[in-house]
């Protein structure tokens, strides 16, 4: 498929088919790769640290080592946050650097062929796009998918390196 092509169907053409870990922040579904996640674990009491942003929730000790968390919700500017029985902390491995994601809820994992994921149009605010690898529709969902490596490395996320060091 030519870009042109791929530019006026919306189609991705950066092969980024596969499985996706999808979960709920918010009123929407969002998606990482199933392969950046290491476990899934009930949302439990961090101890904060001073002096980091909002979104910065604290860190865990996860079996010996220490796991800084981050909340996506305040990230991403979601509204208030509120902590019940179905949020969870997805424990991710990037690069070999364990961190935590704080959800709403997990779903499901899928599996996704390059045909059902589209480009992420302009309009989309609610988070940097340079984040979002696409947008996957699935029967009547769509999914916003996240290059959660990316996003977790970027500039002002490079905190949370400072936390985990």
């Amino acid at each position: 498929m030519s870009t042109e092509t791929a530019a006026t169907t919306g189609i991705k053409t950066k092969g980024v088919e596969g499985e996706y870990l999808t979960f709920v922040l918010g009123a929407e579904e969002y998606g990482i790769e199933i392969l950046k996640v290491q476990e899934i674990r009930g949302y439990d009491a961090v101890t904060q640290i001073a002096n980091t942003p909002a979104f910065i929730k604290g860190v865990v000790n996860l079996r010996g080592k220490i796991v800084p968390i981050v909340d996506l919700r305040i990230k991403f500017n979601l509204g208030k946050v509120e902590y019940n029985e179905f949020t969870v902390v997805i424990i991710l491995n990037l690069h070999g650097r364990v961190v935590g994601i704080v959800v709403d809820g997990v779903s499901d994992v899928i599996a996704l062929k390059d045909e059902q994921i589209r480009d992420v149009p302009s309009l989309v605010t609610s988070i940097d796009t340079k984040y979002i690898v696409g947008l996957a529709t699935l029967d009547q969902r769509m999914l916003i998918l996240v290059d959660i490596e990316q996003l977790m490395s970027s500039q002002e996320m490079a905190l949370v390196d400072a936390v985990a060091a």
